[in-house]
């Protein structure tokens, strides 16, 4: 149970997240299956991106997408650092309550921006002169720390609903950076697209 002070900070017990069926998980069939759903998140973007031609369809839904991706984006920062404030007071009700925003707000928008892609297609930039080597690097370390920001997402959920929290912690210190690069620099991205794109 949570177990609230007068103060507010609030406890949890392990059995409060746990869910017995990862816990006796083997961590090397956990670590497969988060590689797993890591690897097939990962192919769909690159298929999307090289390989299948988008359909060109459009529609206002469409054209919608890339402003809720930013939303949803900038959601997720701003609930990461509400959940990072949270636990460094010891709120871990709270914390436990943005984390799940944040992967609420980032799971919508990785569905809005694959359906982007497969409708739409990639959006080029134009922009010229010295904002174009500023915005592969973003775009290029934004990709980079993508791929691996999914696999440490899950491996961190994973190992606090399996009631591990001595290591959920130590691996939640680099997730915590990592997630919160890759939402930020998402809405940059974006952005900058929509700054040097005409219309």
């Amino acid at each position: 149970m949570f177990i609230c002070g007068s103060n507010r900070i609030c406890l949890v017990q392990p059995t409060d997240l746990e869910i017995p069926a990862l816990r006796t998980l083997a961590g090397s069939k956990a670590i497969a299956a988060i590689l797993l759903i890591s690897a097939a998140v990962f192919g769909s973007l690159i298929w999307l991106l090289y390989v299948r031609r988008a359909s060109g369809t459009t529609s206002g839904v469409i054209a919608a997408l890339p402003a809720l991706n930013a939303t949803m984006n900038g959601l997720s920062a701003t609930f990461l650092v509400l959940a990072y404030r949270a636990v460094r007071r010891r709120r871990y009700a709270t914390h436990i309550r943005f984390i799940f925003a944040a992967l609420a707000a980032s799971a919508v928008f990785l569905a809005g921006y694959l359906t982007y892609l497969a409708y739409h297609g990639d959006t080029k930039f134009l922009g010229q002169g010295p904002i174009r080597p500023i915005y592969f690097f973003i775009l290029i370390s934004h990709i980079v720390l993508s791929a691996v920001a999914v696999p440490m997402i899950l491996t961190s959920l994973y190992l606090a609903l399996a009631g591990r929290f001595p290591t959920h912690r130590r691996v939640s210190r680099y997730t915590f950076p990592v997630w919160l690069y890759v939402s930020v620099t998402a809405v940059l991205i974006l952005t900058l697209i929509k700054a040097f794109h005409p219309g």
